[in-house]
């Protein structure tokens, strides 16, 4: 795998208000925190762009709302911003895809010659899922790091369900078989981001 000098980083909605598991109920991997934080550290390390993406929920009672404290990232998160050597960018929006929010991602991506991004993040197969497909569309090359993002589990039509883990599988499949992303683990973009 090779991470172009000028790869973006996109991290989608790592914001508190994931964290109040009675609004959104169980979720899967535990792990994908302290992946998401190794990601950060290794484009700050070697001055990639990074974009912070934050969910501002139009609906009343969500925790992601503007105003109340689930709308701010996760501390691990804040702590980081803004202490690397490349560029960032704050990207707000109230839909899936961080294509869709304010500023336009896709003509600060120009500015900076960007053709590949990393994302991961908070809804595997949500916003994460959305602006991986949309960045696909686009023509970006896009590489999900999927052990860098966790979902809940979630009910559809017909009374089906799905649990986080079948839906972050069903991701992945559909991103990669389908070609819109080339899903990846953490070590190794961390390892190609170092080289």
């Amino acid at each position: 795998m090779e991470i172009a000098e000028n790869a973006a980083l996109v991290v989608v909605d790592v914001q508190k208000g994931f964290e109040e598991e009675e609004f959104w109920g169980r979720r899967n991997n535990p792990g994908a925190d302290g992946n998401i934080a190794s990601l950060i550290d290794a484009w700050r390390d070697s001055g990639r762009p990074i974009v912070y993406v934050r969910h501002d929920s139009s609906s009343a009672g969500s925790p992601l709302r503007p105003g109340h404290p689930g709308n701010g990232f996760k501390d691990y998160v804040e702590r980081r911003r803004g202490t690397g050597d490349g560029p960032e960018l704050l990207v707000t929006k109230t839909v899936n895809s961080a294509f869709y929010g304010t500023p336009d991602l896709a003509e600060w991506f120009g500015s900076q010659g960007v053709r590949q991004f990393v994302v991961a993040g908070i809804q595997t197969n949500m916003c994460a899922e959305t602006t991986a497909r949309m960045g696909g569309n686009l023509g970006y090359e896009v590489l999900f790091a999927l052990d860098a993002t966790y979902t809940f589990d979630l009910e559809g039509p017909f009374g089906w369900r799905l649990g986080a883990d079948e839906l972050a599988r069903a991701t992945a499949v559909s991103l990669h078989g389908g070609g819109f992303a080339t899903v990846v683990a953490t070590d190794a973009v961390v390892a190609a981001a170092g080289k």
